[in-house]
C-alpha cells in the first residue's frame, strides 16, 4: 500500500518527546529524567464551523495552523512539565504547583516572543533592510527580490543559531525521529528501531517546508502590490500575511501529492533542504519514544473506529 492510500498522520517534536495526531486523537510520549516514558492524550474535538472552513482551499491552511498551534502548545506544556519534574517530587504538591507556574510562565513568554518575532521581525525587518538598498535597487521588482533574500537569510540564521543550543538540538533530534516514524509507516514497514533508523529524517509535509514556502510565495504575492511609500508597503505586508499563509499551505499539499512523480517531485526540494537544519539524526532512545507515541496513537485510533462502527450498527 502506498503512502497516498494510508491514513494521514501528523506530528510535532516536544521537549524530550514526540506528539502525533490522527483523525480522533492526539498522543504525546515523553522520556522523563528517570528514563521512564509517560503518555499524554487528548481527544480530537470536532468543530463544525472549523470542519466546514477546512474544506475551503486557501482558508483551510490558516485553520490548520490555528488548530496545530492550539493543540501543540498543550502537548508542549505537558512535555516541559513532566520532563522537568523529578519523579521523587511528584507527591510534593506545593513544589509541583511552583513548577507548573514556572513552566506555564516560561511557555507564555516564549509564545509571546515567538509571536512578535514571527509576525513582526520576519515581516518588517526585511522590509526596512530592503528599503535601505533602494538607491541601488530602486524598482519594485528588485525591492521585492531583495526583501525576499533578506527574509530567507534571517530565517536561516535564526534556525541555525537556535539549533546550537543543547535543548533545541535535542528537540530537532526528536523532530527527525518523528519524520522517520511517519516515513517508515507510510512505507508499510514494521516500526522497529532498526527499520525506523533506516528511513529519512526529511518529509514533504513538514512545517519547516511550509515556513520556507511562505517566503517563496511571499515574493510572488508582493510583486502584485507597490513598494512605495514605505508606510503602504508595511501595511500591505501585514494585511497579506493570511493570504501568503493560505497559498503556502496549498503549495505544501501539492508538493506532497507530487513527491512520487519524476521531475515534479523536485518542487518540494527547497522545503526538504531547510529540514536539514530543523531536524537532526536521532539516537535509538529518541526513536523508541517516537515509536511508542505513534503506536499508542494507532491503538487509540483503532478503538475509536471500532466504537464508531458499533454505534452505526446499533
Amino acid at each position: 500500500m502506498s503512502h497516498t492510500q494510508k491514513p494521514v498522520y501528523g506530528g510535532q517534536a516536544v521537549v524530550e518527546g514526540v506528539m502525533f495526531g490522527g483523525k480522533h486523537h492526539y498522543v504525546t510520549a515523553v522520556r522523563r529524567k528517570d528514563h521512564s516514558v509517560e503518555f499524554f492524550h487528548l481527544p480530537r474535538k470536532g468543530n463544525p464551523y472549523f470542519s466546514f472552513l477546512k474544506k475551503i482551499p486557501f482558508i483551510r491552511g490558516i485553520i490548520a495552523i490555528i488548530e496545530a498551534s492550539a493543540n501543540g502548545s498543550k502537548h508542549l506544556n505537558f512535555s516541559t512539565e513532566r520532563f522537568d519534574l523529578d519523579p521523587k517530587e511528584d507527591a510534593k504538591i506545593k513544589e509541583k504547583e511552583v513548577s507548573k507556574f514556572t513552566m506555564y510562565l516560561g511557555v507564555a513568554v516564549i509564545g509571546v516572543i515567538s509571536f512578535l518575532f514571527g509576525k513582526f521581525a520576519f515581516t518588517l525587518i526585511p522590509v526596512f533592510l530592503a528599503e535601505l538598498t533602494k538607491p541601488i535597487f530602486p524598482s519594485d521588482v528588485a525591492q521585492v527580490l531583495v526583501e525576499g533574500l533578506f527574509k530567507l537569510l534571517l530565517l536561516l540564521s535564526y534556525i541555525y543559531f537556535v539549533s546550537l543550543t543543547p535543548l533545541i538540538k535535542r528537540v530537532f533530534q526528536y523532530h527527525g525521529a518523528e519524520h522517520k516514524v511517519i516515513n517508515t509507516f507510510e512505507a508499510g514497514v514494521e516500526l522497529t528501531i532498526e527499520n525506523v533508523q533506516a528511513h529519512s529524517r526529511l518529509h514533504y509535509r513538514c512545517g519547516s517546508s511550509f515556513i520556507l514556502f511562505t517566503v517563496i510565495v511571499g515574493v510572488f504575492v508582493y510583486l502584485l502590490v507597490p513598494t512605495s511609500p514605505l508606510w503602504l508597503r508595511i501595511v500591505d505586508r501585514l494585511l497579506l500575511i493570511p493570504v501568503v499563509l493560505g497559498i503556502a499551505f496549498e503549495v505544501l499539499q501539492i508538493t506532497n501529492k507530487l513527491r512520487d512523480i519524476p521531475v515534479l517531485k523536485y518542487l518540494g526540494l527547497p522545503g526538504l533542504w531547510l529540514q536539514l537544519l530543523t531536524t537532526k539524526e536521532p539516537n535509538d532512545d529518541q526513536v523508541e519514544v517516537a515509536i511508542l507515541s505513534f503506536n499508542e496513537l494507532l491503538r487509540r485510533e483503532k478503538e475509536s473506529e471500532v466504537s464508531f462502527e458499533e454505534e452505526e450498527i446499533v
